[in-house]
């Protein structure tokens, strides 16, 4: 993996000397740029990957072209891999340090898009797994998701999962408020979805086994406090991942007293 371009952050004041961008890039300043469905209809709250006040960057957002939820995942879907690979070098080329996604489900073209890039791309939110497999070892991780029938081995596998036997999954797919994403229905009820939300965190965590918490969607972050309220236990989601990748490309000096 090459570099995508030069690094360098200006502080006010301080001597510049030549800076370059690459060739055909029209903007900067992006640190992370995330895919998303297309087609899609509803509501989209503060703390979902997709709305911009979500974080305290700024983020490029990119859409799938024609994708909509049934390609992605469920039993209508499809390999959509070409235009998600598609998508990520439009975001490369327009200078981002890093990729992510909106959509948790991204994550089974993984393996297969991440080595095309020249970026740290992590398209899943579960590609956190193994991370926080190895932060509670010999505990469970609850895993929130938005179609738990959708949760494959290949899936897991892409996301760098190599035993799932600690994974214990709840799915929102038939929950009467949450479902209305699924099948943009355009407008829900943002406090019946956290109860929906809650209620299924709870019966995950009611298992003393549990030490730990990880929502698949991208969704799902803005119910990540009230899940963290009620069972108590540390929460990833899409927005630590999110951050984290932008730490990790947009280091800035230190400055202070001694």
């Amino acid at each position: 993996m090459s570099a995508s371009g030069p690094y360098g952050y200006l502080a006010p004041g301080a001597a510049v000397g030549r800076v370059e961008m690459a060739p055909a890039q029209a903007m900067a300043g992006y640190p992370v740029g995330i895919i998303h469905i297309e087609d899609v209809w509803y509501p989209m709250v503060p703390g979902n990957v997709v709305n911009a006040s979500t974080f305290s960057f700024p983020v490029r957002l990119k859409a799938v072209r024609g994708l909509d939820i049934d390609s992605l995942f469920g039993e209508e879907a499809v390999d959509v891999s070409e235009a998600v690979l598609a998508a990520c070098r439009e975001l490369e080329a327009e200078g981002v340090r890093a990729i992510s996604s909106a959509c948790g489900f991204f994550g089974q073209y993984q393996a297969k898009v991440a080595p095309q890039l020249n970026v740290p791309t992590a398209l899943s939110s579960m590609v956190q797994l193994p991370w926080i497999q190895a932060l509670v070892p010999g505990r469970k991780i609850a895993v929130l998701t938005a179609d738990a029938t959708s949760i494959t081995a290949e899936l897991l596998t892409g996301c760098g999962v190599q035993d799932a036997s600690s994974l214990v999954f709840g799915g929102l797919q038939d929950a009467p408020e949450f479902s209305v994403i699924l099948s943009g229905g355009g407008s829900f009820d943002n406090e019946a979805v956290q109860a929906e939300v809650v209620g299924v965190a709870r019966e995950l965590c009611a298992d003393p086994q549990v030490g730990a918490v990880l929502l698949e969607c991208s969704d799902l972050p803005p119910y990540a406090a009230a899940i963290q309220a009620a069972v108590g236990l540390p929460v990833f989601d899409f927005t630590t991942l999110i951050r984290w990748l932008q730490s990790a490309v947009a280091q800035r000096p230190y400055g202070g007293w001694i």
